[in-house]
């Protein structure tokens, strides 16, 4: 395997546009669909966006733990632009003039109806989440040559969807839901975006290690500029 230094930073790679698509599916229908609703079950009340959106952390440790961390960016920057996209999209469909006879507005509203708080809450929180988990995971594996895939793939979820919560509940939700609501909620899920990925770790140990072999590369990102305002991939 060549030395990270070496490898051009326009090198192609399999699976890293597919990875790239899987990543902006998860994200769009953790924000489209989940966001807004409070389930219950087995006593504990959460998001339901919580039954996707750790999967993009997973995805976010997997890119920056194999292709690096300007790679991963460049996948942040491409959620980011899918999600804004998306928003904006939204607000234009359910803004448009509905036909005479048409009887589906009003269950669309309830449904996509998406708040300035919440588009500005989801946009922030990812932006700031997905790229403190991929700067934590990235210096951490440098920390630890690159040993213990367990450890930074836990911390740096740890880290990262810490500050998606933090972010995301208070400005979304802060005034709208009752102020407990907003703070249980927040809490629980930020446990069980960590749960997931404790979950996941058989299943991201597999994944790193084929994709390793298939892509034989393994980043580590000892010259790294960390600025998450780039687009470069190397």
């Amino acid at each position: 395997m060549q030395p990270a230094a070496s490898i051009p930073a326009n090198r192609q790679y399999k699976y890293y546009d597919l990875i790239t698509g899987a990543f902006v599916a998860v994200l769009l229908t953790a924000n489209l669909i989940g966001p807004a609703k409070i389930c219950t079950l087995w006593g504990f009340t959460f998001g339901a966006g919580i039954l996707f959106f750790p999967l993009s952390y997973l995805f976010g440790d997997i890119l920056t733990e194999v292709y690096g961390y300007a790679r991963a960016r460049r996948v942040v920057w491409t959620g980011f632009a899918a999600l804004a996209f998306a928003s904006l999209m939204s607000v234009v469909v359910l803004r448009l003039p509905p036909a005479p006879g048409y009887a589906g507005q009003e269950a669309l509203e309830s449904v996509f109806s998406l708040t300035p708080r919440i588009v500005l809450a989801s946009l922030a929180a990812f932006w700031a989440g997905e790229f403190t988990n991929s700067f934590a995971l990235a210096k951490m594996k440098l920390a630890t040559g690159g040993r213990h895939l367990w450890s930074r793939a836990i911390g740096s979820t740890a880290v990262g969807a810490g500050v998606d919560s933090l972010i995301f509940y208070p400005v979304a939700f802060l005034g709208v839901w009752a102020t407990r609501d907003v703070l249980v909620v927040m809490g629980t899920n930020y446990v069980l975006k960590v749960l997931w990925e404790v979950i996941a770790l058989p299943m991201t140990y597999r994944v790193v290690a084929a994709l390793k072999r298939a892509e034989h590369e393994d980043w580590f990102d000892s010259d790294t500029d960390f600025t998450p305002f780039s687009l470069q991939a190397g």
